[in-house]
């Protein structure tokens, strides 16, 4: 049974969310497991609106932090000023510091703004002037891309790619999604989101996806996927264990969602497709044909033999 408290966020968000029900499973799944989503896809698809209707539904704060190229570490995390009038050094906090934060177009921004981000990401602290500071908990991150190779863009590397546990391809809604969303968009653009769970509550939510059960031959399952794909000649770059740790962390909460207390090996296929195409890279010889890392996914699902369960 799906716990009424997932069911009210749901229920919540969908009010003023048209379709992206993939998307929003997937950010439910990446809250209760604590993971970050790098989101690409074309802009004006409401990235930022369902980012900002998902924070009212769990009852936590939001922000938005808009990559550019002058955009500094300090910008992002926070910095200690000088209050002439108190005569105190204080801390301004900076953006990071809420329970959802959209990054727009995070390949705009300089290495160095990135790894600022990122580090906050890994470690959920960051440190301004040597002092480190804990970020408020639930933490999610969900970044944007623009295209690969646009101007101004500073790419993100294998490692920073791997520090996202999923990633999702949003593309436009079909044309029914667009005639629904322009003959309702004066009461979606002013969302009267109802809070349906607090912060408390779905910190106990993320301890109780942690007690789902994963048989050993599902743990296998995952190590058997891994192994084939860094197998393939195709693959340059394989997914390392954070690969095999977001398989087993998303195919638990998934099966939270669906009211099971234990892992099958279709909640592992079912992440799969956002745990793993991030962080493959096919060689170059075999771009040419097409070969793309969702089509490497899929060969491996084909290939593995899926357990009995």
């Amino acid at each position: 049974m799906i716990s009424s408290t997932i069911e009210r966020i749901v229920e919540a968000i969908s009010r003023y969310i048209v379709g992206m029900e993939d998307v929003i499973t997937l950010m439910l799944t990446a809250m209760l497991t604590e993971g970050h989503i790098l989101i690409e896809g074309p802009p004006g698809v409401g990235k930022t609106h369902l980012a900002k209707v998902f924070a009212s539904a769990i009852g936590g704060s939001f922000s938005r932090i808009q990559m550019t190229p002058d955009l500094l570490p300090a910008d992002i995390i926070g910095t200690v000023y000088y209050d002439i009038a108190s005569r105190t050094w204080n801390l301004k906090k900076g953006p990071i510091f809420a329970n959802v934060v959209l990054v727009d177009e995070l390949n705009r921004a300089t290495p160095k703004a990135q790894a600022a981000l990122l580090e906050a990401m890994q470690e959920m602290q960051v440190s301004i002037e040597g002092k480190p500071y804990e970020l408020p908990r639930p933490f999610l991150v969900i970044a944007t891309q623009i295209p690969y190779g646009g101007e101004g863009t500073y790419p993100l590397t294998d490692v920073q790619r791997d520090r996202f546990a999923y990633s999702v391809e949003v593309s436009y809604p079909s044309r029914e999604q667009e005639l629904a969303i322009i003959s309702s968009i004066d009461f979606i653009e002013k969302p009267k989101v109802t809070q349906a769970v607090s912060t408390s509550e779905l910190m106990k939510l993320i301890e109780s996806v942690k007690k789902v059960r994963v048989a050993e031959k599902v743990k296998n399952y995952i190590l058997d996927i891994i192994a084939r794909i860094r197998s393939f000649d195709e693959v340059s770059s394989a997914p390392g264990p954070r690969g095999s740790i977001w398989l087993f962390k998303g195919s638990r909460a998934l099966a939270f969602l669906e009211g099971r207390d234990y892992v099958i090996p279709d909640d592992v296929k079912r992440i799969a497709y956002h745990v793993l195409p991030h962080r493959i890279k096919v060689k170059l010889e075999y771009q040419a044909d097409n070969i793309t890392p969702r089509a490497i996914v899929d060969k491996a699902l084909r290939e593995v033999e899926v357990p009995k369960y």
